[in-house]
């Protein structure tokens, strides 16, 4: 099911991780024990302590027989067992989670949609471990998890994680790691409480007796005598002792093979890894050295780095003479890890300068053959900077740069690109590295150097054309320029036909991207219509973790253009559908300071639930966006100064409607106009009529909303026919939503007041209530003003407010309303600073002209704060208005 504007419902995982590669099935298999193996009983039992404490701990080193003595004991339990052997590339841990739901679904243990999959390979949602733990937590059953090799897992992020995870799972989870180190949970406090079961390296050494027994099955009978000082030379580490086996197996005396072990050599592992490797044929030995540059191989690619055509049985003979050549299943194999570590150190001795060679042409059949991610880590240990950048364009990856796919590992790999490196692709790369890190200056100077050695070179490649062109509808995007947004995609959309569409297809992304950026700088030109069309193009995209960051930026802006039209309800619904897309593909903490949570904490201030609001702006304002273009910026300045005006502090207000003119290469219609709304609606909440229309001159024309604002004004200063010929004038060109229209409804209402149609007003109010209530839309009544206490109280309006603006059984109450039957202690707008001091020396019997002579201000101006305060406390003189005053104990 695709996400839309309507829905955000996401699939579950589909066998690929975050960064769209398929999940390897082999690291979720129990390894299988050789023939040669030996089942010792003493750890087996040890072993069976695991099922009654959370934690498990099998530590030892390399080749100490860890995992295949896990492995042999997990294959004879009932409860399920979800085996995960970890990865270097698992200190991701978007990468590491979303390995380890596959290996329990692996295990036959169903993981509920609710889990749903990391989609950032650099980050998993609380929400996701939150879910998981109580899934588990709450099964009749025991699952028990082993990570094999978890000593290649070092985020401490992780940790904390897997330790989240396996406290809150309670019974339902039994963890067994399998490590060469101890890892970063909290052991002590397990150890402390007796909740943990810990097999270490010394218990794993082989006594004597297992070690004749194990010889014994390698064909190998010997004396007590010498058994114990095998042991004791290799201090009982399983593979010294079955290495041993085996080069002794190949030499005409075993007896004399071993006695020359004992007596010649220091270094158990380095003399028997060498012996591995100087017992194999020259062929096999220039194989094993040249292979050692790769993390794992299949016979295609040895023969590409070996120059041969029979790597394939090499390869199966190896892996069934255990001589550390793992098979890892589809005809892949890898070598030990301290063995391939030898390797490259034998390699780097005997053949100098040729790994960079090796791993350089690793990466061009790696890439050949699909595994990008693979190539570039091949590339760039290669040194071989232009291939690797060239790779990313060509194969139109450099959208991963922005989308959470691969986003810190390419910028980490392509951070150590020698400044040296030149050519289009590589400063593309720069560029784009530079402008996900928000820095605009170093990004658009790449991205200028770049496109000039394209005009240098002639066209260039299309892939290449069409990287300049995401970049530089990005540029646009956070420069706030439409027409070199529109340049831009148009481009990429004559430079579409250029590129193979398969290649297309396999980058969803790069569009997604594109359409988004340029939605972004049409919005932020006030082009709504032209921006709803590209950036529902984005929210439509099927689902998928490579197009959710896309998609969760066109939902937050399609929710901004809904408010903008005053469209509460809808706003909100794309809003949440945004924040869906965040929590289901774990999108980054960033993600919270983006359009959608401002959106919604506009919307939770037209509803007066201004704690609400502070906090999802409190949250954006600890987080830097991940996207800080123009349009989030004035949202987020207008939305805070918004709020301030809700709280009551109309000076806070004021200085945000200043700061809201952000620097963009076009002014932006709307962020003006609801700059100018902003500031009129806080001069107003000042009393200050006559500053609130300095406000509005400019924009009082441009939309209905400011119509409706500028009514507002001619109000406050007295000319209810002026209001109502701003609103019979105001442009016809939008269509606004109840924000707008309530507003207005109430401004005829009060003109109707005003003029002494108090029926009128009447039935006026009532409509205004009742588009307000679909959308819990307080704020208009609130800042009305008290002339609309007495029409609350009774009859229809009384009944349309009940329980969501005034109180109703259990209901919301809104601050400053109170029930009808004390409407006429209702106190809607407080009294500004200047207003307390007019009406301070009106209760000393003060003449206007003594006011003003005291207060440094004109006549008109006392004459102004007057009616302000008239208006506000509900009074029409000057006696009532010290009368009030000193019940609301402002004098």
């Amino acid at each position: 099911m695709a996400v839309t504007e309507e829905t955000g419902a996401e699939p579950a995982s589909a066998g690929v991780d975050p960064t769209g590669d398929p999940l390897l099935r082999t690291r979720f298999a129990l390894p299988t024990r050789p023939a040669t193996f030996l089942r010792r009983a003493r750890l087996a039992r040890h072993l069976d302590q695991a099922l009654g404490t959370p934690l498990t701990m099998v530590n030892g080193a390399a080749g100490a027989g860890k995992t295949l003595l896990v492995a042999d004991w997990a294959a004879g339990l009932t409860e399920p067992v979800a085996w995960l052997t970890t990865d270097t590339a698992d200190q991701a841990p978007g990468i590491f989670w979303a390995y380890l739901l596959e290996a329990l679904r692996a295990a036959g243990v169903p993981v509920t949609g609710d889990v749903g999959c990391p989609a950032e390979a650099a980050h998993v949602d609380r929400r996701t471990l939150t879910c998981l733990a109580a899934d588990l937590e709450r099964r009749d059953h025991t699952t028990v998890v082993v990570l094999d090799e978890f000593d290649r897992v070092t985020s401490p992020e992780i940790a904390e994680q897997l330790q989240f995870v396996l406290h809150h799972a309670g019974r339902g989870m039994r963890l067994v790691l399998v490590s060469r180190t101890e890892p970063l949970l909290p052991l002590h406090r397990y150890r402390a409480s007796g909740e943990i079961t810990e097999i270490r390296n010394a218990e794993l050494a082989f006594t004597s007796e297992e070690a004749h027994e194990l010889l014994s099955r390698h064909g190998l009978h010997l004396r007590a005598g010498a058994v114990q000082a095998l042991v004791e030379r290799t201090q009982g580490w399983a593979a010294g002792l079955r290495l041993c086996a085996l080069a002794a197996r190949q030499g005409t005396d075993p007896h004399a093979y071993l006695k020359q072990f004992e007596a010649d050599h220091s270094t158990v592992a380095d003399f028997l890894l060498a012996e591995v490797l100087d017992r194999q044929t020259p062929g096999t030995q220039d194989l094993l050295l040249r292979i050692s540059v790769l993390d794992r191989c299949c016979p295609d690619l040895v023969n590409a780095l070996t120059l041969r055509t029979d790597a394939e049985p090499i390869l199966a003979a190896l892996q069934r003479e255990n001589a550390f050549v793992h098979y890892l299943g589809h005809s892949w194999y890898s070598l030990h890890p301290l063995f391939a570590e030898i390797l490259r150190a034998h390699l780097r001795e005997r053949f100098p300068g040729l790994e960079p060679e090796l791993r350089s042409r690793a990466a061009q059949w790696l890439r050949r053959s699909g595994a990008l991610p693979d190539a570039l880590v091949q590339g760039a240990a290669a040194d071989d900077w232009e291939f690797t950048a060239r790779a990313v364009v060509d194969d139109l990856a450099l959208g991963q740069l922005f989308t959470g796919l691969r986003s810190e590992e390419l910028s980490a790999l392509f951070a150590r690109m020698s400044p040296e490196t030149t050519g289009p692709a590589p400063d593309l790369v720069r560029a784009a590295r530079e402008l996900g890190r928000r820095d605009l200056d170093h990004g658009l100077a790449h991205l200028r150097r770049a496109e000039e050695e394209l005009g240098r070179d002639g066209a260039g490649a299309a892939p290449v054309r069409l990287g300049c062109a995401l970049l530089e509808a990005l540029a646009a995007r956070l420069t706030g320029s439409p027409d070199r947004a529109e340049r831009a995609a148009e481009q990429a959309r004559l430079l579409r036909r250029e590129v193979p569409g398969q290649l297309l297809d396999e980058h969803p992304e790069l569009t997604a991207l594109l359409l988004t950026h340029l939605g972004s700088a049409r919005l932020w030109a006030g082009r709504f219509d032209d921006a709803r069309t590209a950036l529902s193009a984005v929210a439509g995209t099927p689902d998928g973790a490579a197009t959710a960051l896309p998609r969760w930026e066109a939902l937050g802006h399609l929710a901004l253009i809904d408010y903008l039209n005053g469209w509460l309800g809808p706003a909100e619904h794309k809003a949440l559908a945004a924040a869906g897309q965040a929590e289901r593909y774990s999108l980054p903490q960033r993600s919270r300071s983006g359009i959608g949570p401002l959106v919604l904490a506009a919307v939770l201030i037209d509803r007066d639930e201004l704690d609400e609001a502070q906090a999802l702006l409190d949250e954006a304002a600890v987080s830097h966006p991940l996207v800080d273009d123009p349009v989030v910026r004035a949202g987020r300045t207008l939305t805070r100064g918004r709020l301030f005006l809700a709280r009551g502090d109309a000076r806070a207000a004021l200085a945000a409607a200043a700061d809201a003119t952000v620097p963009a290469a076009v002014s932006s219609p709307w962020a003006e106009d609801h700059a100018a709304l902003l500031a009129s609606a806080a001069h107003l909440a000042e009393g200050h009529p006559e500053q609130a229309r300095q406000a509005m001159e400019k924009v009082a024309h441009h939309r209905r909303a400011c119509a409706v604002e500028a009514a507002r004004v001619r109000l406050a200063e007295g000319h209810p026919e002026g209001a109502l010929d701003l609103l019979d004038s105001a442009p016809e060109n939008d269509r606004p939503g109840p924000a707008v229209t309530v507003r207005a409804t109430l401004v005829r209402a009060r003109a109707a007041l005003d003029t002494g149609d108090p029926t009128t007003a009447r039935r006026l109010v009532a409509r205004a209530l009742l588009d307000g209530r679909r959308e819990r839309l307080r704020r208009p009544f609130l800042e009305a003003g008290p002339w609309i206490r007495p029409l609350l109280s009774t009859g229809r309006p009384r009944e349309l407010a009940a329980g969501w603006l005034l109180p109703g059984p259990g209901r919301y109450r809104a601050p400053g309303l109170a029930p009808p039957e004390e409407a006429q202690d209702l106190a809607v707008e407080e009294l500004s600073a200047r207003e307390r001091d007019v009406v301070r020396r009106v209760a000393e019997m003060m003449s206007t002209e003594e006011i003003a002579a005291d207060l440094h201000v004109s006549v008109n101006t006392v004459k102004t704060h007057l009616k302000s305060i008239y208006r506000k406390l509900a009074v029409t003189r000057r006696g009532d208005a010290v009368r009030r005053a000193r019940e609301r104990r402002l004098l």
